[in-house]
């Protein structure tokens, strides 16, 4: 069984948020990447309307993806902030 300590100190709190903070930089440069998939995808089968039932099938995956990846971006930035905000108070 794998067991959780309850209190973390400073040092583990900082190595945590330095880690979600490099994690959050790559998700971030996937995102840049994927949208910029996403425009040439588009681009090379000149339907940029979602709605339209000839909309590529990579791009809907890719625009899948993309929104996979912001809510796990939202998800970390506001672990982030929690950890900072419980650092300052400590």
């Amino acid at each position: 069984m794998n067991m959780h300590p309850r209190f973390e100190t400073a040092r583990e709190s900082k190595s945590r948020e330095s880690t979600i903070s490099k994690i959050l930089t790559d998700l971030v440069l996937a995102c840049q990447t994927i949208e910029a998939d996403i425009a040439a995808e588009e681009e090379r089968a000149g339907i940029f309307d979602r709605s339209d039932r000839r909309y590529s099938i990579l791009a809907r995956s890719l625009n899948e993806r993309y929104h996979n990846l912001k809510g796990t971006i939202a998800t970390l930035e506001k672990r982030v902030s929690g950890i900072e905000l419980s650092s300052t108070e400590a």
